[in-house]
């Protein structure tokens, strides 16, 4: 069974997101409404490992200004290796901007010794199990993961307040779908869901005129 059997479509180009846009366009007239007037869909790919996977927990509920805020002074104290987070303390942590939970999670994923290597080679499902299987990291923390640092295409991050507000916008919904339908609205655009959120993510910073992704 080849690696493209095992983990989907990798998303590895703008050539890539272009394909993925103009299946989605095709399958669902409505996001061929939502792309008009919208700069070029960004890449979004990022790379892997322990400092990507705790940027995304530092993102947890919090605003993209202030994620960039406090990643920016943990980079700069050098908290973004599993061996610095080990040797330092959580109230170390707290003092460069994570709240006291967030650095038990930072303490939890260098302490979790997560094969990055052979996550790339695992199904999504199996991704999935793997990081959530890590104190604070939940759905939304792989899914993202799984989407920007192994470029999976058939992803889709159904907890994100910024996406359920795009689709509640474009499908001219009636209240904000909750995680589960955006589960099984999500569903609809496969092979392309990746894809599809970062229409939808492009979207709500056009029209909230604010991001809604770091």
């Amino acid at each position: 069974m080849g690696a493209c059997a095992v983990t989907g479509r990798i998303i590895h180009s703008l050539d890539c997101v272009a394909e993925g846009v103009a299946w989605l366009c095709a399958h669902e007239p409505r996001f061929a409404v939502a792309m008009q007037g919208l700069p070029p869909l960004p890449l979004r790919r990022k790379p892997d490992g322990f400092a990507e996977l705790l940027s995304a927990i530092t993102s947890q509920q919090v605003s993209v200004a202030s994620a960039n805020a406090i990643w920016g002074r943990l980079e700069a104290a050098g908290m973004v290796t599993p061996e610095a987070v080990t040797q330092t303390s959580e109230d170390d942590l707290r003092a460069l901007g994570l709240s006291r939970q967030k650095a038990k999670y930072a303490k939890a994923l260098s302490d979790a010794q997560i094969d990055f290597i052979a996550l790339r080679a695992m199904p999504t499902e199996q991704v999935i199990k793997t990081l959530t299987a890590v104190s604070g990291i939940g759905t939304w923390t792989a899914e993202i993961y799984a989407m920007f640092s192994l470029g999976r295409a058939d992803v889709f991050a159904c907890g994100d307040l910024a996406l359920q507000e795009a689709a509640k916008l474009i499908f001219d919904l009636d209240a904000r779908p909750n995680e589960r339908a955006m589960r099984a609205i999500a569903q609809e655009w496969s092979p392309w869901q990746s894809v599809a959120a970062r229409i939808m993510w492009a979207y709500y910073k056009h029209n909230k005129q604010r991001e809604g992704i770091r």
